[in-house]
């Protein structure tokens, strides 16, 4: 052989081996390309952090279930997306489980009237005073006619322990030996009125000025379940057993 031919002998060669190297070295990469790829599916559609409760929806999506404090245990079939937006706004007013917030007609009064200003003697929606108030909500509400002073419906009221109260409940107030304040409870220790502060607001029992204040509580929303009717005579209204 001459020295040419084997000069371009070793450059076949040569060429050959750089070739097989490139194929190699591209399969490589289409390999671990690959598996980046599977690895990157797997991580987007499991969670790795403890706790974290993400699964992958049909289109690969991660989905996570809302949590929500009102929500009840595992029993309850309380839906807090088909809760009344009036249940939402109250029970974060009153600091109480939507749930038990289940008097939609009581949570519209409420509503209605908020913000109320007050004013003695007032019983309409320019302005209203708090016995006025009581009488309405116990009449709209509870299809129950009340005496029209706080005073009158201290006294014509089934007076209850404080561990008795239920919603719909009248909680008074006294200045000195008088009852000149009453308001409609709601729960949680919370009842609406009309204050002559606010107007119609809820306010807490435990709160420094009315706590005070407190007469006790009486109920008048059993009257009509325990058969006792309402006579009315000259204005004063008055309950017969």
């Amino acid at each position: 052989m001459n020295s040419r031919f084997v000069q371009t002998l070793c450059l076949l060669l040569f060429l050959s081996s750089c070739k097989s190297l490139q194929l190699a070295s591209k399969k490589d990469a289409d390999q671990s390309t690959a598996s980046r790829k599977k690895n990157s599916q797997f991580i987007d559609g499991v969670s790795m952090t403890p706790g974290d409760q993400r699964t992958a929806d049909k289109a690969g999506k991660s989905t996570q279930p809302s949590s929500n404090k009102y929500a009840g245990n595992s029993s309850s079939s309380f839906n807090i997306e088909k809760a009344d937006w009036l249940q939402i706004k109250y029970a974060i007013m009153t600091d109480m489980p939507v749930e038990q917030l289940n008097n939609l007609p009581l949570l519209q009064q409420i509503d209605h009237w908020w913000g109320t200003r007050y004013c003695m003697g007032g019983d309409d929606e320019n302005c209203i005073d708090c016995s006025a108030f009581t009488q309405t909500m116990e009449r709209n509400v509870y299809g129950i006619q009340i005496p029209r002073t706080a005073h009158e419906q201290y006294n014509f009221s089934t007076h209850i322990d404080d561990t008795e109260l239920k919603e719909g409940d009248l909680v008074f107030f006294r200045t000195g030996n008088y009852i000149s304040h009453v308001g409609l409870y709601v729960g949680n220790y919370k009842f609406v009125h009309a204050s002559t502060s606010g107007g119609v607001t809820i306010t807490d029992l435990n709160d420094a000025y009315w706590s005070k204040k407190y007469a006790g509580a009486g109920r008048v929303v059993n009257s009509l379940n325990s058969g006792a009717s309402l006579q009315t005579e000259k204005g004063v209204v008055r309950r017969t057993d």
